[in-house]
């Protein structure tokens, strides 16, 4: 498993790779009491979009990638202390544009889905 792009990501807020394979990924995020956007526990979807997005970046695993959009949706919510999986995988490609489906699982039970619009740049796009 060689990933190739965003490695300095803090894999405690976006989630660890479990696998990278050609144009897939799967990522694991552990949910903690940081997340929380109340005091009842419900984790901020920030979080479940971060890990969405990681996964997307990680399927297409170039070193210049980046996000232009997305269209997502939020299912069901997220409590402290459970994790959740980030399934991603390469839906099409035309030139330097990839667009990518993510879904987000609780205990087999989807919580996010969205469609991510990627591009890889010849350059990175801070240069």
């Amino acid at each position: 498993m060689k990933i190739d792009t965003h490695r300095h990501i803090d894999q405690t807020l976006c989630g660890r790779p479990l696998s990278v394979e050609d144009g897939s990924s799967l990522v694991e995020l552990v949910t903690t009491d940081r997340m929380a956007a109340d005091d009842r526990g419900l984790v901020h979807g920030g979080f479940i979009f971060g890990a969405a997005d990681y996964a997307a970046m990680i399927a297409v695993n170039h070193p210049h990638v980046v996000l232009g959009a997305s269209d997502v949706k939020f299912l069901k919510p997220v409590r402290t202390g459970e994790t959740v999986v980030a399934r991603a995988r390469v839906r099409e490609v035309k030139g330097k544009k990839y667009w990518v489906s993510v879904s987000v699982s609780k205990d087999d039970e989807e919580v996010f889905q969205g469609m991510f619009t990627c591009f890889v740049l010849d350059t990175h796009v801070l240069e």
